[in-house]
């Protein structure tokens, strides 16, 4: 279901093209995410007078925040090379070992979805993270032993969207850690207005604020739905996209005032039809909608948590006031116990 939303942040082929020519290169260039943009500042200068590498750095949160696009900016800044990879995609020891022995000195190493990389894996890359050197067993059996290989001082750069899914050792390994929150409307206005110029297309400040209302607070998404929009104002006006514009287009696409779609108001419904608000499990809303938890816990939970529609009490997720009236339910319907929400 998540694969063709077009209000989901994790990214898809065509975003990932855009992205490229989209991406701010150096930090003075970048926008929004201010205390993670000047801790960063501080620690990429002070690594530059020394004439080191930067700490290990974990950046986390919710996709489509600018977590990859941070991690080629630390290298710009550094000028430095960047090799890239993501958890899932390094099976075997043998896969980090040959990433970690090409890396020249200062590199960035950049691994998304840090997260999912299997035990094994993290092991080794404990000893490289510390120390500065491999370990690798040859042979097996009572004829096994173990070499060390020096390896050039680097950066790693880790990315996670669940940051609680990192073990202990792997993150205090990390020199430096960014949590990346949701932006706010002014800074995405700033974006849509940046991408527009870059791709040429015609918005004034009105359309772009519209489109920011309704980004979700993620730039992937405000991206996103500047190509949707600019594809609607070319086809039925002038190619300009004005506010009423953004509405009309916005509103064809069943984006609402609040940046929630369909599969958002579905999940809510649920909560507040089928278990009269909750509290309830993940998992039973999970099932009600034909949805996998790990989906619901990483694309929809954040956004609707961080406007208010949804509360996570330790006896499952409650519809709060605000979606109720949203939704046009009766407050009448809400459970005494849920009224505080």
């Amino acid at each position: 279901m998540s694969e063709d939303r077009i209000l989901s942040a994790e990214p898809d082929g065509e975003d990932l093209v855009i992205e490229l020519s989209l991406r701010p290169r150096f930090l003075r260039e970048y926008i929004g995410q201010t205390k993670v943009k000047q801790n960063l500042e501080i620690s990429l200068e002070a690594a530059r007078k020394r004439k080191e590498p930067v700490d290990h750095v974990l950046l986390f949160g919710p996709p489509g925040l600018g977590k990859t696009t941070l991690a080629n900016i630390i290298a710009n800044e550094m000028g430095a090379g960047i090799k890239t990879t993501s958890g899932p995609v390094v099976e075997k020891s043998g896969d980090l070992a040959a990433i970690l022995t090409n890396l020249e000195p200062g590199d960035i190493f950049f691994i998304d979805e840090i997260h999912r990389l299997p035990a094994q894996i993290e092991e080794v890359l404990y000893s490289a993270m510390e120390d500065f050197k491999l370990d690798i067993i040859i042979g097996q059996g009572p004829s096994a032993r173990t070499v060390k290989i020096d390896l050039p001082r680097f950066t790693l750069v880790g990315a996670t969207t669940r940051a609680g899914l990192l073990t202990a050792p792997l993150r205090s390994r990390f020199g430096i850690v960014h949590r990346l929150d949701f932006y706010d409307v002014a800074s995405l206005t700033i974006i849509i207005k940046r991408s527009a110029e870059i791709l040429g297309i015609a918005i004034d400040e009105s359309g772009a604020t519209e489109i920011a209302r309704r980004s979700r607070g993620t730039p992937r998404i405000a991206n996103r739905l500047l190509h949707r929009v600019r594809d609607y104002t070319e086809v039925k006006h002038d190619g300009s996209i004005t506010v009423a514009i953004a509405k009309e287009a916005l509103q064809m696409l069943e984006v609402d005032d609040y940046g929630l779609d369909e599969i958002d108001r579905k999940l809510l419904s649920a909560i507040i039809e089928r278990f009269g608000g909750g509290p309830v499990g993940v998992a039973a809303i999970a099932s009600s909608i034909a949805e996998d938890r790990g989906t619901i816990e990483d694309l929809y939970e954040p956004y609707l948590i961080q406007i208010g529609f949804l509360q996570r009490t330790p006896r499952g997720r409650v519809a709060s006031r605000l979606a109720y009236e949203h939704l046009k339910y009766p407050l009448s319907k809400m459970k005494p116990q849920n009224q505080l929400f």
